[in-house]
This record gives C-alpha cells, structure tokens and sequence, in this order.
C-alpha cells in the first residue's frame, strides 16, 4: 500500500509539474477558443439584426420611391449605405433609389449612389448592374468617353448581351452605324446563346430583351 501511496505521489508530483509548464498556456487558449466562438455567434446575431433594420429602411426607401417622394428616397438611401453597407439592401436601396433620380432628370443623384453600388457592392452582378445603369446616365449626360470605359472590360455572364447593347447604344449616339450594327448583332447572338442554354425559361426571360434588341439592329441597317 505505501508503494502504491508513493506511486501515486510520483503520478500527482508529475501532474503538478506538468501544469506548472503547461497549465497556463492551455487555459488561454481556452480562453481564446471560447472568446471566437462567443465572438462568431456575436456576430451573426449582429449581422441578423443589422439585417432586420436595413430591411425596414428599404421598405420606407421603396414606398417613398412608389409614391415620389424624393428626398425621402435619398433619406433612406444615404441611411443604408451609411450605417448598414454591408447588408444587401444598401446596393439594392441606391440602385432603386438612382432608378427614381434618374427618371427625374436628377442624374447628378443617381451617378452618385450607382458609383457607390460599383465601388461597394459585394456581389459581382450586382456591381456591374450598377455598371450598366451608370454608363447610360453617362451617355445621357453625353460624357461618351467615360461610359465607353465602363462598358470595357468583362461582365457576369448574365448580363453580356446588355453590356453589348449599351454599347451599340453608346456608338448610334456617336453616329457610328457601322459599330452599333455590330454591337447590336453580337447582342442577339449572346442572347440566342442563353436561350439555347437556359430552355424555355430563358426564352421567356430574353425574349422581350431580344426584341428590342432587334427593333435597334433594323433602324441601322439590320442583320448583314
């Protein structure tokens, strides 16, 4: 028994020695562990809730845009893209909110929150949608050269037969007839690529596109 007592004095001297070396390290990084775990469910409780604010702005931003209003358009705008621009709903409260200045021949407004939407949005088609949009206000404003070279360069895929078009729109405006024809042509043939793609479903969703897209090819000329 004493043999035993004295083994297990040799056992809890080695533990104690052991804890002494180590003990303080392991409790920090427990510590440490528990702190990013307690972190990550912090966050997304954040993220949850920024989440749920943002949406009734955009709610507010939406009925102030059906109804327009404006300055209370702008309001909600700026209050999305200030305090929740890491939500969804900030880029898609500036697009809409630029879609209502623009209609109201308020460009200086809507370039502001598309440039925005390009710089900060965190998904690559809603950025270049915010591209798209903004190379036609340019093009309005007649700044030619500035809306060529936001339509330059590639776009997400789903919005390739619309970079084409805005770019032929952008050559007519120029009087160039020749490379709107082109532009314009290259557009159908995307367009009829992702109808052969995507079934019904993307004929249905391209056709009214494509119609327009025809009705701009024949006032140039037409297919040749």
């Amino acid at each position: 028994m004493a043999a035993l007592d004295l083994e297990e004095q040799e056992q809890l001297s080695a533990i104690k020695s052991w804890w002494n070396q180590w003990g303080n390290a392991i409790t920090w990084l427990v510590i440490a562990v528990s702190a990013v775990i307690i972190g990550q469910q912090g966050w997304n409780w954040y993220q949850r809730d920024q989440s749920v604010k943002a949406s009734g702005i955009y709610d507010v931003l939406q009925e102030a845009a059906l109804g327009g209003d404006l300055k209370k358009t702008r309001e909600a705008a700026a209050e999305l893209t200030e305090h929740f621009p890491g939500t969804q709903y900030a880029a898609l409260g500036a697009l809409l909110s630029a879609k209502v200045h623009a209609e109201n021949n308020d460009t200086q407004t809507a370039r502001a929150q598309l440039e925005w939407v390009k710089d900060k949005a965190s998904e690559d088609v809603v950025r270049d949608l915010a591209r798209l949009r903004l190379a036609y206000v340019l093009i309005e404003e007649q700044k030619f050269d500035d809306a060529a070279k936001l339509l330059d360069g590639k776009a997400e895929a789903s919005l390739e037969a619309r970079f084409l078009e805005a770019r032929g729109d952008l050559h007519l405006m120029r009087d160039q007839r020749d490379e709107a024809r082109t532009a314009y042509q290259a557009a159908l043939t995307r367009i009829d690529e992702s109808i052969k793609a995507g079934g019904d479903a993307a004929r249905i969703a391209q056709q009214g596109i494509r119609s327009v897209v025809e009705i701009k090819l024949d006032a140039v000329g037409g297919k040749q």
